[in-house]
């Protein structure tokens, strides 16, 4: 198989027939009881309850993407449970994206790419989030680092909170907002690293509660692979995120709290089957994706 992450991506996506990402965002007061009993650590009850999810899942989904902030808020011990879940999930075949949405230029941004995108390091990932606000030398690093290692980033275009409008809709002399201008960034930074699939290892992020900006942004990236948040809980459905495919590939949808949380809205569960309720989950949502896609 070839090493360029591009490639890699697609084909597990094609090899799990769904292209669901598991967002583990793992919240302690949401965490089942039987689980911090077992684990009066914090952060040794945030790896357990993931591992139950990845256990229930893995053999579904192709992606997951634990987002760190849910990890630092318990110090070291959290963010040596983010470095042993990253590691766990790919020890099940899962690719990784590690949601740090990192940015800064020179040495710094080097450093950044070094902790995630090195082979062996700490928090190795097959691919990260990262806030492209700096510019070109704000994400070379991530590049150069990327493109040795078999690596891939997803880079924030337009997000899905409510309030990404005040900047990244804002028109330019133009014509153009400030969204699309960073699709073309996005898009030449990709152009000359695009795999045997037809997509760069440059990602970008996009949010599914914006169609209409994203049909036009996949007409500005046409070989980029957009990782897609805002499903289920924030409110984009299956329609919302059609139009950020390409013939049905190209994206990755991502669900968290509609997936880990599953057990306290869906009947028939409780906390004794968390991992249960999370695998019923994801197979709603990948019935749900299929109708469209």
């Amino acid at each position: 198989m070839s090493n360029h992450f591009a490639d890699r991506f697609t084909q597990a996506v094609k090899d799990k027939g769904t292209p669901i990402c598991v967002g583990l965002d793992p919240r302690l007061d949401q965490i089942p009881s039987q689980i911090k009993d077992k684990n009066p650590n914090p952060a040794d009850a945030l790896l357990a309850f993931n591992k139950g999810i990845i256990d229930a899942v893995h053999d579904l989904v192709p992606v997951v993407k634990p987002q760190v902030a849910f990890y630092e808020i318990y110090g070291a011990d959290g963010m040596k449970a983010y470095s042993e879940t990253l590691k766990y999930a790919s020890s099940k075949g899962l690719i990784t994206i590690a949601d740090v949405k990192r940015n800064d230029i020179g040495s710094t941004a080097a450093g950044y790419a070094q902790a995630y995108l090195e082979k062996g390091a700490p928090f190795e990932a097959d691919s990260l989030t990262l806030n492209a606000y700096l510019g070109w030398d704000g994400i070379e690093p991530f590049v150069e680092k990327a493109r040795a290692n078999g690596k891939g980033m997803f880079i924030l275009v337009k997000t899905s909170n409510p309030s990404s409008a005040d900047l990244q809709d804002v028109q330019m002399s133009d014509g153009r907002t400030n969204y699309e201008i960073m699709g073309s960034y996005v898009d030449s930074w990709g152009a000359d690293d695009i795999g045997e699939s037809g997509y760069s290892f440059v990602g970008a992020v996009v949010g599914a509660t914006f169609p209409r900006q994203a049909a036009k942004l996949r007409e500005i990236m046409p070989n980029t692979i957009f990782l897609v948040p805002g499903y289920g809980a924030q409110g984009g459905g299956a329609e919302d995120v059609k139009p950020c495919f390409k013939d049905g590939v190209g994206a990755i949808v991502n669900s968290s709290r509609g997936i880990t949380f599953a057990y306290e809205k869906m009947d028939g569960f409780d906390e004794k089957t968390y991992a249960e309720a999370a695998r019923k989950a994801v197979l709603m949502m990948k019935e749900d994706l299929a109708g469209v896609l």
